[in-house]
């Protein structure tokens, strides 16, 4: 939407001839810009809290830096891509600074906004090999006004390392268990914690575990209560939702 018509819009308001809401309604429904290749939504801030992400595997640099552009010419100040490579990223950085995290594939422009929620999200990981769907969902969180604690290689073949952490899990306000192998990480997460847990299950394991299948299958047919799950390898999607779960106010009394 250009300047003029969002000038239309409160000029409308201001004479009365549009009340704040139903101008409200209008901004959340304006088109989105069409660059040929990509139609960047930049009112999707307003309409869901969070601004569109750039998903970089698939796309080219040169595609990239095109969304990148718009976005940021349209205000938006930190623009997060994930599934991005380094050469991708050294491509774009050379036109827009980029911070990029070679272990969660993850780029940020911008500067990462102070935390605006309401508490911590934990972040915890069955082994190491997890840690990059791990780094994918905690940055994620980051970008979008979270704090994050990282609690990395605490599986239970080893189970006295997650207990060791039972008071920072109890304090969070939600919870990401990463794990490939059979996944029983968020199960056991999910017995000590009060608040919601998301399982993120990972392709890692040997071939029973079927590139992350048996992982997700455990997960969903957990025992504890208040686990959800998404799809395999997918922190990006753990992490976007437990900002918002991090950003929802209380009920009233």
């Amino acid at each position: 939407m250009d300047s003029l018509h969002t000038k239309e819009i409160l000029q409308a308001v201001a004479g009365g001839e549009m009340t704040v809401d139903q101008a409200l309604e209008r901004l959340r429904l304006e088109p989105f810009q069409d660059l040929g290749f990509a139609k960047v939504d930049h009112h999707r801030a307003l309409r869901q809290g969070a601004a569109e992400v750039i998903y970089g595997a698939g796309k080219t640099p040169e595609q990239m830096i095109g969304i990148l552009t718009a976005m940021r010419d349209h205000g938006q100040e930190t623009v997060l891509i994930t599934r991005l490579s380094q050469a991708a990223a050294d491509e774009i950085s050379a036109v827009h600074p980029l911070t990029y995290h070679p272990m969660g594939r993850v780029g940020i422009a911008g500067a990462l906004p102070e935390p605006d929620s309401i508490g911590t999200i934990v972040v915890a990981t069955g082994g190491t090999s997890d840690m990059p769907v791990a780094e994918e969902a905690a940055l994620t969180a980051e970008a979008l006004g979270n704090r994050v604690l990282r609690l990395y290689d605490v599986g239970v073949a080893g189970i006295h390392r997650i207990l060791s952490h039972t008071q920072e899990l109890m304090e969070a306000r939600v919870v990401i268990s990463v794990a490939g192998m059979e996944g029983a990480l968020t199960s056991v997460i999910g017995g000590l914690v009060r608040c919601p847990v998301i399982g993120v299950p990972t392709s890692v394991g040997y071939g029973a575990a079927f590139g992350g299948v048996a992982a997700l299958l455990s997960m969903l047919n957990s025992c504890a209560s208040g686990v959800s799950v998404v799809n395999i390898d997918n922190g990006f999607g753990a992490g976007f939702l437990a900002s918002r779960i991090n950003h929802m106010e209380g009920k009233k009394e």
